[in-house]
């Protein structure tokens, strides 16, 4: 089976840095954009699943993902939503800086020791994010492929589940805005990586295309 694992568009608070978590913000025109170059770019991919997270800016990714034909296969897991990052959520990361450096400094570089007050832990992410990809995959065969939008903590877990990498190494690879990764495999704990990270459809080569927050 084929995974398509794709992160939601752009939002204003990606912009700002401030941190969304479970706030459902909205993508902005970018992020419009950027969902429909992805649909543009998925326009003649066969898709036999589609799930994303519920939070606005990735349910309406989807949509614009899977096109006007293809949106009413799409299903909704709270399980692939964004971490919530608690009493941090709607804050820019100077103002988290201000009120808790030491905790900012280990989110940077120690992430899985972190845990933000009122909110996850990394790994209460991959759990509950790993159990809706198995939900999503079931009873896909060899020729199947799935689309899941979700966000970028989310994909970040679980990629670093299938290569092998503890979640403290998360931030070792980025996650642009609709990116794509392709995972194929027999099952979900057989999954090969065959593309991270590809924004080729609204990013030059060597663009930039990352956020400062989640």
């Amino acid at each position: 089976m084929r995974i398509l694992l794709a992160r939601h568009g752009e939002t204003p608070w990606n912009t700002e840095g401030r941190y969304q978590g479970q706030i459902d913000i909205p993508l902005s025109p970018v992020g419009e954009a950027q969902a429909r170059a992805l649909g543009e770019r998925l326009r003649g991919v066969p898709i036999t699943r589609a799930v994303a997270s519920p939070l606005s800016r990735a349910r309406r990714t989807a949509e614009l993902a899977l096109g006007e034909d293809r949106a009413g296969m799409l299903a909704l897991d709270p399980d692939i939503q964004e971490i919530a990052h608690g009493e941090g959520e709607g804050l820019l990361a100077a103002e988290i800086a201000e009120k808790d450096p030491a905790r900012l400094r280990a989110w940077r570089e120690e992430p899985d020791t972190v845990l933000m007050p009122g909110g996850e832990s990394l790994r209460q992410v991959l759990e509950r994010s790993w159990r809706g990809l198995q939900r999503a995959t079931e009873g896909l065969g060899e020729a199947d492929t799935l689309l899941m939008v979700a966000h970028d903590a989310v994909n970040r877990v679980l990629l670093c589940r299938v290569l092998g990498l503890p979640i403290g190494r998360l931030w070792t690879f980025r996650q642009a805005p609709t990116t794509l990764n392709l995972l194929e495999g027999p099952r979900v704990d057989r999954l090969e990586v065959v593309r991270l990270n590809d924004c080729a459809h609204h990013t030059p080569f060597f663009g930039e295309a990352r956020h400062r927050a989640l």
